[in-house]
């Protein structure tokens, strides 16, 4: 060949060479609609999650629930979708991924128009049980599809951290949205908002999303029932107890129930051919410690949510627009080091950056726990939430690459639903163990209130109360921390292989 001939390219290899540039700029354009489509309806399941809280003053005016009737109107939406979010897993390897993604996220937006439309307080709860259905259903494809459509290394890494940041910032962006809803509209349209947005994703997502190869298979329904009812009887239990105490009768037969129906499920899983939740997820020692710690995590970040939602307007007298727009530095603080955190993995190693992280978490919620009627916003929430959103920022990002590290193609679909199924069953649980924490308190600061004004007082049993819940709180992140540096081998060598 001449000199020539090397040096310089024909025509023909020039076009070639055009047409493949071209081809893989549309592909890579195409990849990123794929993923601002799954985004979009993630941004939306896990917005539902909070969106409510500030507006729940409104829904009991409106519906005339009670305070144990307002935490099933966050307990219902979680536990149907932390419950049977491993079954949706599975009907999206059985199903195909889109299929189970557009079943769900129809059956999602139908139910958030009909909680909008809701007349009572039970028509409310069976919707939002049925939007915690469709997100079960829907959120497994989201992730799989991430990790399917984007190939190991920094590009999984930086699509894991815009879904992080989706999930953690979107927890708390909900508090903003929420406020705003409902002060400028009506707490029906914080349901509402869901319509339109699920109907645009809907009409999208069949001409984007890939599809992937059906498995054979069955589905666990058994085992799918027994963890729902198993997680809802030990959440009523705790919910119970924060109002009736632990020596109620309901109280210890709900606990009960639960401990039979978490068995029954366990060892449903042991034993059946195709369990909805292998139980080989939990032998890889990395995987199971981040799951626990995902879990006390997101039960007390979810909590805070919800209790200090309450202080700022039921002793700071914040409006509801100005509630939602106390939370914005969380939120942002959440998004933007999360979009930092996977070139800090690289640096320094996912599990120093988790206990750092963590570490932070832990400073904020102590700090919170000291919260009194005469806290003010800045600095006494401010400061800790900073803390708190720049530490769960770097914390969700190397815990969540740890809970799908060496997970086998087969069971991607289960192991994306775990990672969701910790985030809404730690919220759960969460928010019953530090509800009932409050109980307590609030009843030990009630006696001691007496002979102050009725507002006075009512705001020294809620700050009380829920500076014991804080304190809490702020135990579960360190008992975090403690699980990660005992169980996690997960460091810079493994980041890069990945």
């Amino acid at each position: 060949m001449s000199p020539q001939a090397t040096t310089h390219p024909t025509r023909t290899d020039t076009q070639t060479l055009t047409r493949v540039d071209a081809g893989a700029q549309a592909s890579r354009s195409r990849l990123g609609i794929t993923l601002a489509i799954v985004l979009c309806a993630q941004l939306m399941i896990i917005l539902d999650a909070t969106v409510v809280n500030i507006a729940l003053p409104n829904i009991a005016r409106g519906l005339h629930l009670s305070a144990a009737g307002l935490s099933w109107v966050l307990n219902s939406y979680s536990l149907t979708f932390g419950g049977l979010l491993l079954l949706g897993g599975r009907a999206g390897d059985i199903l195909g991924r889109r299929r189970a993604f557009l079943a769900g996220l129809a059956l999602f937006t139908l139910a958030s128009l009909a909680g909008g439309l809701a007349t009572s307080a039970s028509e409310l709860l069976a919707a939002r049980a049925l939007q915690g259905v469709g997100a079960a259903f829907a959120t497994p494809a989201t992730l799989a599809t991430i990790v399917s459509s984007v190939p190991e290394g920094q590009a999984r890494t930086r699509a894991l951290a815009l879904f992080t940041g989706v999930i953690t910032g979107g927890a708390s962006l909900g508090l903003v949205l929420g406020g705003m809803i409902t002060q400028w509209a009506s707490w029906r349209w914080v349901l509402f908002v869901n319509v339109p947005v699920g109907a645009a994703v809907l009409l999208l997502a069949p001409r984007f999303l890939p599809e992937s190869a059906r498995q054979r298979g069955t589905f666990d329904i058994q085992g799918a029932l027994f963890s729902t009812a198993g997680m809802a009887a030990l959440v009523y239990a705790f919910i119970r107890a924060a109002s009736n105490g632990w020596g109620d009768h309901l109280t210890l037969g709900a606990l009960i129930l639960a401990a039979v129906l978490l068995t029954a499920f366990v060892l449903t899983e042991a034993t059946t051919k195709q369990p909805v939740t292998p139980l080989r997820l939990f032998t890889d020692r990395t995987r199971a410690a981040s799951y626990v710690a995902r879990v006390l995590v997101v039960g007390a970040m979810f909590s805070t949510f919800f209790f200090l939602t309450q202080f700022v307007q039921d002793v700071l007298g914040f409006s509801p627009v100005k509630a939602g727009l106390s939370f914005l530095p969380i939120t942002v603080a959440l998004f933007g080091v999360s979009r930092l955190a996977p070139r800090l993995m690289t640096r320094f190693g996912a599990k120093p950056l988790m206990v750092a992280g963590l570490a932070s978490a832990v400073g904020g919620l102590a700090w919170l726990g000291q919260i009194s009627p005469a806290t003010t916003y800045w600095p006494g929430v401010l400061g800790p939430m900073l803390l708190m959103g720049c530490g769960m920022g770097l914390a969700f990002v190397p815990l969540t690459a740890a809970s799908l590290t060496g997970v086998a193609p087969e069971d991607s679909g289960s192991a994306s639903a775990m990672v969701n199924v910790t985030q809404q069953v730690g919220g759960a649980l969460g928010l019953a163990a530090l509800v009932t924490v409050y109980g307590h308190a609030a009843r030990t600061a009630q006696v001691g209130s007496v002979g102050a004004g009725p507002l006075t007082r009512a705001q020294d049993i809620l700050a009380h109360g829920v500076a014991a819940s804080f304190a809490t709180a702020a135990l579960f992140d360190a008992f975090a921390i403690g699980v990660i540096i005992a169980a996690v081998r997960l460091g810079t060598t493994a980041v890069k292989a990945r």
